[in-house]
């Protein structure tokens, strides 16, 4: 007798096995097919989410960082258009540097070959195109969204025109200039090292600057009745002033006493310890004395024109 025939099981063409390397690649051309990226990244009338992804170096195939890079970036980018944003997701690969040019000059030594400028930088150009086909199939692979027809590459003719066109603009202006400065070393991997990689034991000290940030809304009463009477701020201090022109907030511990500080028609508000080492045009004399304040959440204006914080 077959049991089976006994059982009052419902029926369904739902497969039991998940074959996901034979089935995830048939979802992914009905998503192409439906234009699913198409239809999230432009929807005219509503508000723009767009993430600018940082490129991996088109230098060999993916890994488990690239993945967890590629997929959180996914999550957000999924999520942003599922909240009804214009959500366009535009990948990249960064096609410069010595990963690429390391990985050719191992290819030219297995043939025996010693090659001469150009042809370096033309097998680098191959080496770099061929990975970049590789990894958009292997991010594609994994169910990352995004326009992988029209990457940017920073080989490409119209990027590297781009790159003169704005150092031109630099030069006109007066900030680039010829100096001398190190180039760390590591005799152990025999590379080049950037400065955020290098440790120091002691005594190094790094150019900072101060920045103000002006008050634009108060809701939260931190500067209460001084609003109308201080041009009042908010103060940072910075060794990494570069970054200034990409801030978009300012954050306060929410463990730390803050005071409001002043001199002449100027208030700020400064975490109390570190009231002696703001600048000079600031001291606890307002009023006769600091006055200690909740530094709740306000609205500030960006030093920088094109910038809101």
């Amino acid at each position: 007798m077959d049991y089976r025939e006994t059982l009052n099981l419902p029926a369904t063409d739902f497969p039991m096995k998940a074959d996901l390397p034979t089935r995830e690649p048939l979802f992914q051309e009905l998503w192409a097919k439906q234009e699913v990226y198409d239809k999230t990244a432009d929807r005219p009338g509503h508000d723009l989410f767009v993430l600018h992804d940082g490129p991996p170096y088109s230098n060999g195939d993916i890994h488990m960082g690239h993945a967890l890079n590629k997929i959180l970036k996914d999550i957000i980018v999924k999520y942003k258009a599922m909240r009804g944003f214009a959500a366009p997701y535009v990948p990249g690969w960064d096609n410069h540097g010595l990963p690429i040019e390391t990985g050719v000059v191992k290819q030219f030594r297995k043939e025996g070959v010693t090659p001469d400028k150009v042809t370096l930088r033309k097998r680098c150009r191959e080496y770099a195109a061929e990975y970049v086909e590789k990894q958009r199939q292997q991010f594609k692979r994994l169910g990352v969204r995004g326009d992988w027809d029209n990457p940017y590459l920073t080989m490409s003719t119209q990027f590297e025109a781009e790159i003169v066109r704005v150092f031109g603009e630099l030069v006109e202006k007066g900030f680039v200039y010829r100096g001398l400065r190190p180039v760390y070393w590591c005799t152990t991997d025999e590379t080049a090292l950037a400065d955020a990689e290098i440790e120091y034991h002691e005594g190094k000290r790094d150019p900072s600057i101060y920045v103000r940030f002006a008050l634009k809304s108060d809701p939260h009463g931190v500067f209460e009745d001084l609003v109308d009477d201080y041009n009042c701020y908010t103060i940072i201090w910075t060794t990494t002033p570069w970054t200034i022109p990409s801030n978009v907030a300012v954050a306060v511990h929410p463990a730390a006493e803050y005071v409001v500080v002043g001199v002449g028609d100027d208030c700020c508000v400064v975490a109390e310890p570190l009231v002696a080492q703001s600048p000079a045009c600031y001291s606890p004399t307002m009023d006769g004395g600091a006055g200690q304040r909740d530094a709740g959440r306000g609205r500030l204006s960006h030093p920088a024109p094109h910038q809101r914080a």
